[in-house]
């Protein structure tokens, strides 16, 4: 038996030290879910939150900064293989959140693959450096000495972060994963009543020793003048209930001074079954196992889980039938430690009694039960005996009918537990005669007011893109079920880190997640107008008419003695090495060999009547491709050295084309160098133009090859 003077108090991590409330300060008690035992007390009461915020603006801004986005992503695969090897004790901790080993999968693991994914983007999609370039250049003026475009530098304060109760783990690891990979610190805030598990997952990644001074904190408890001391240097991300992010919207510091929030709140998301998903075929059944996962993993308590459950009129009662067998037949409630339990407990008592006094309001508002009793349910205990368990958070899943499909209740209060509303949708024959009208149902799924996301299952093309394209607007992520991915499909209720995570209108209005997106929440967009050579040293990449030292042919502007920059290692390149080469011509016989010998004798390489007629083209002209390969003959250095290999060309673009007597040239300068952290070598993108004997421009584009750190691959084996 637990005793008073026995129970701690769940620290909180800030200033690179876990800190306590001072003795004799009273909490708020953190229980089992399943047993109502007191597992800590929470609190927070006497935290300096400015000096907490003071410490990530100063410490982890400094920190952070020192490493680049690549090195700052290899940091969160450390992380997550470290967090990996310790999974078991924090689904251990899990377990008397309520939640069964699924759910703590879908919770843990969910949130160490973010890490992983996070790790993986930010080195593949973003620069080794910590500037980004958004977009392309814009020329101001007419001699292309002033240049403007957008660039992306992380914010210079802190990332607060206000958390759920229902994914602890998953929760903050998505939020801090891209604020991580921006160079922005984190100050994470967890609910009380399941902020155990947090701390516990934080203590994890202090003890691996990976992170930066200053880059994450944890506060455990209240935390209600936090907002006091954030200024427009930080962001809030919030998740919870719609009434809270509103007091935190009209904090004056978010209000008016200028603090990014952004927030993701209730939602009512829908799953529409399409006319033509009837009983037998295969997405009858994939909708109803959807609907049954997202009633049951997390007993219900995801903000992503299906409440409206809109179905065609005809096969309504079907649709309840299903739902109710196949909850009758898989779930089991009980004590997550038991074996067999599919179900838990919800997060707390008081979580208990929102959900029931929810469904009590709706079915005074004309809902029915059609599945499951707000009676206490008998459970399977830790033991594996079967009995009422007082004071655990259970009850059985509950599916309610709507005779009204437009009553308010249904699509405005949310229920955030087991519990999921079946209504109907009429339709009716399609304008042009073929197929069905499902606009209603469009119609009802907007009633929602804005939802993270929804599902259509349907294998008709037509319903399905009359369904999407007519909700898309009022949701964050639609999913198309239908035979082809019901295996594959992650499912309705897994955001993946890829996608954005939010929805407009009552789910907050905000976004996260989204892949590299979401790294740029963390970021300021700034315009940045001035010289070429500014505009270069600014971002690292090279900009047209930015100088250059150009090995190659004196007559278009070598300088002496400078060497050919494929001869140089990463150690000796520089933004703005380059070589021009001598002019090459291009004969009639060069093109009908290329033009036999590859097999494209598309008409303006090999007939000049037909390409005479062809107002692009002066005659027989040479083809594209032809001119990119002479162009590689003209620029390569052919003896082994510190290039290792080509990896492809970006961008290509075909200007003027080149006729038979034509010559062309090309100029090839080093525009951007990523050395790669765990490599010896490293990628440089080379900005390559193509010229003909008059100086205009035949064609762009850049090519990209990968280079050693220092030339000894090919020295150590010459």
């Amino acid at each position: 038996m637990t005793t008073a003077t026995s129970i701690e108090t769940v620290p909180s991590y800030v200033q690179d030290a876990w800190w306590t409330p001072a003795s004799g300060v009273t909490g708020t008690d953190a229980r089992d879910a399943s047993t109502g035992e007191v597992l800590a007390r929470v609190s927070a009461e006497g935290l300096d939150l400015g000096a907490a915020v003071e410490h990530a603006r100063t410490v982890g801004q400094t920190q952070l900064g020192q490493l680049t986005i690549h090195e700052r992503a290899l940091k969160l695969r450390e992380l997550a293989a470290y967090l990996n090897d310790r999974r078991q004790e924090l689904y251990d901790i899990s377990a008397r959140t309520g939640a069964t080993k699924i759910d703590s999968m879908v919770d843990i693991d969910g949130g160490i693959g973010v890490l992983f994914t996070f790790s993986s983007k930010g080195r593949r999609e973003l620069p080794n450096a910590n500037v980004i370039v958004d977009g392309p250049v814009e020329v101001l003026s007419k001699d292309g000495s002033f240049i403007a475009e957008h660039i992306y530098t992380r914010i210079p304060g802190v990332a607060v972060q206000i958390n759920a109760f229902n994914f602890p783990v998953w929760g903050m690891l998505e939020k801090f994963a891209p604020a991580f990979i921006a160079g922005v610190p984190t100050i994470v805030k967890p609910a009380t009543p399941s902020g155990y598990l947090a701390e516990a997952a934080v203590r994890a990644i202090v003890e691996s020793g990976i992170l930066p001074e200053g880059a994450l904190q944890l506060i455990s408890g209240s935390a209600r003048t936090l907002l006091d001391v954030l200024d427009y240097r930080d962001m809030v991300s919030f998740t919870g209930s719609a009434a809270t992010a509103i007091t935190l919207k009209n904090h004056p510091n978010v209000a008016h001074g200028g603090v990014r929030f952004t927030a993701e709140t209730d939602s009512l998301n829908a799953a529409i079954l399409g006319p033509d998903a009837v009983p037998g075929t295969l997405e009858f059944d994939a909708f109803i196992k959807s609907v049954v996962t997202e009633m049951t993993v997390k007993a219900g308590q995801k903000c992503t889980s299906i409440r409206r459950t809109i179905v065609p009129n005809e096969l309504k009662q079907a649709v309840i039938d299903a739902i109710g067998a196949r909850i009758s037949e898989r779930v089991v409630v009980g004590d997550p430690r038991a074996e067999g339990v599919t179900m838990g407990a919800l997060a707390s008592l008081e979580q208990l009694a929102d959900v029931r006094a929810a469904v009590e309001t709706m079915l005074a508002a004309g809902g029915e039960l059609a599945y499951g009793t707000l009676d206490a349910p008998t459970v399977t205990r830790a033991d594996g005996t079967v009995a009422a368990v007082a004071d655990g958070a259970f009850m059985t899943p509950v599916l309610l009918s709507w005779a009204n499909a437009e009553a308010p209740e249904v699509h405005a209060l949310e229920a955030f537990g087991p519990v999921s509303s079946v209504i109907g949708y009429a339709t009716h024959p399609g304008h042009d005669g073929q197929g069905l009208d499902v606009s209603e149902a469009v119609r009802l799924a907007a009633l929602g007011a804005g939802s993270l996301v929804a599902t259509v299952c349907t294998n008709d093309p037509a319903t399905a893109r009359a369904l999407v394209t007519g909700i898309a607007a009022h949701h964050g992520r639609v999913l198309v079920l239908n035979r082809e991915d019901a295996r594959t499909s992650t499912g309705h209720g897994s955001p993946v880190p890829h996608l954005v995570h939010g929805g407009p209108g009552r789910a907050g209005g905000g976004e996260e997640l989204g892949g590299i997106r979401s790294v740029k929440h963390h970021m300021q967009r700034t315009a940045i107008q001035g010289s070429p050579n500014m505009l270069t040293a600014v971002t690292g990449v090279w900009h047209t008419g930015a100088d250059r030292v150009t090995a190659g042919s004196a007559e278009f502007g070598a300088v002496a003695g400078a060497v050919h920059p494929f001869r140089k290692s990463l150690a000796e390149l520089r933004i703005g090495d380059a070589f021009a080469s001598g002019l090459r011509q291009v004969t009639l016989e060069d093109i009908t060999a290329f033009a036999n010998s590859t097999g494209d004798t598309f008409y303006a390489h090999t007939d000049a009547a037909a390409a005479e007629k062809n107002p692009f083209f002066p005659g027989i002209v040479a083809h594209g491709y032809l001119l990119v390969s002479w162009a590689a003959g003209l620029f390569v250095e052919p003896a082994p050295g510190p290039v290792l290999a080509n990896y492809g060309l970006e961008s290509l673009r075909f200007i003027t084309p080149v006729a038979a007597g034509d010559s062309i040239r090309v100029t090839l300068t080093a525009k951007k160098i990523t050395p790669r952290v765990t490599d010896e070598y490293g990628e440089v993108c080379w900005d390559a133009i193509l010229h003909n004997q008059d100086g205009e421009i035949v064609a762009t584009y850049d090519v990209l090859t990968l280079v050693e750190k220092e030339e000894t691959l090919y020295a150590d084996n010459l």
